[in-house]
């Protein structure tokens, strides 16, 4: 990518709320699966082997940037990516997801936990981003780090849930060990996030992916006081942060008054909606990824419905609901972002 064009602060300015030329998009999982030239490199490597190799991850990184022309790169790799330096044994398992060899089931289990030290234990994360934004990126940089319920959940699981039914007993029955772990998780997110802000990154995304799985109540009892803290310490390296989680419309109140700046809807809650209910943070979102399989005049329609509804005032950029299926063509992509950049509203 040619350094010498100026650099696009477009999606960083809607995310701090101000007016943009036009409306910014990136999409999530846009790095990876959809894409031949990633699963060509999958034929050869494995998600934490390509993760590992700075070269190699950020070029896979980047290659959405030079494809579709969006306004954002994410950081190519797992929520699961900083466990390993706690004392996880977590292995990504083709079809399954991540696994844990060594599920918490106990307060001796997350007693035992470890911390990171991300030059230490993460240094190719951490070299991934310099290179990046020192020499290939013309557009912000997106980090991330998984939230602790979510990690907690696989964790406590072992791998991947339909109903975290086992995550739930932990929290209600053992209180003292689902707190410690709380905060143990948010001591690793804080320093992990930190540093990749450190080396380069603009914008954090905390995927919280499966809290939607709780109640409001459960959700300002056991998780807010944590994600509370983890914004507030990173806010003082001012840099946009951004909460997202699926299937979790019935939280966005809460965290419209945590310390953050972008709330990203799945497509179960329409911008509209959420705008009616108080909120007052930008907003990322929320096509259904599925629609991406539909003919390009059905796509166009949603497109436009959902444009309309962002435009309405400042602070608003485009994205999926959920991250890019496999079987999405990167021309639709490609034609998408085109189409976003381009809308004027009627």
């Amino acid at each position: 990518m040619d350094r010498k064009k100026s650099f696009n602060n477009t999606f960083l300015k809607a995310c701090r709320g101000e007016a943009t030329d036009y409306v910014p998009v990136w999409y999530m999982r846009q790095a990876g699966r959809s894409q031949p030239e990633y699963r060509a490199l999958k034929e050869k490597y494995s998600l934490f082997e390509i993760t590992h190799q700075p070269e190699l991850c950020a070029y896979v990184t980047r290659l959405p940037v030079e494809q579709y022309g969006v306004d954002a790169a994410i950081l190519y790799k797992d929520i699961m990516t900083p466990l390993p330096a706690l004392g996880v044994q977590v292995e990504i398992k083709a079809g399954t997801g991540p696994v844990i060899e060594n599920p918490i089931r106990s307060l001796e289990d997350v007693k035992k936990l470890g911390e990171i030290h991300p030059e230490e234990d993460v240094p190719y994360v951490l070299d991934t981003i310099k290179l990046l934004v020192n020499e290939q990126l013309n557009v912000p940089l997106i980090g991330f780090a998984g939230a602790p319920f979510t990690l907690a959940s696989y964790m406590i699981e072992g791998g991947p849930s339909k109903n975290y039914n086992k995550t739930k007993a932990f929290m209600y029955a053992e209180p003292e060990a689902w707190f410690l772990l709380m905060e143990k998780l948010a001591d690793m997110t804080i320093t992990y996030v930190k540093a990749q802000i450190d080396a380069g990154v603009k914008a954090v995304q905390i995927f919280d992916s499966w809290v939607g799985a709780l109640n409001a109540s459960d959700y300002r009892y056991y998780i807010k006081p944590v994600m509370n803290r983890i914004f507030s310490e990173l806010k003082e390296k001012e840099a946009p942060l951004i909460m997202f989680g699926v299937g979790a419309g019935h939280l966005v109140k809460e965290w419209n008054d945590l310390p953050l700046d972008v709330i990203g809807l799945d497509w179960r809650l329409s911008i509209s909606a959420a705008r009616e209910m108080g909120i007052s943070k930008t907003l990322q979102g929320n096509l259904d990824p599925a629609v991406l399989l539909a003919p390009w005049d059905f796509v166009k329609e949603r497109v436009k419905a959902i444009l309309d509804e962002g435009m309405k005032q400042p602070g608003f950029i485009f994205n999926l609901g959920h991250g890019v299926f496999p079987q999405v063509k990167p021309e639709t992509l490609k034609k998408l972002t085109e189409f976003i950049h381009d809308y004027k509203q009627k």
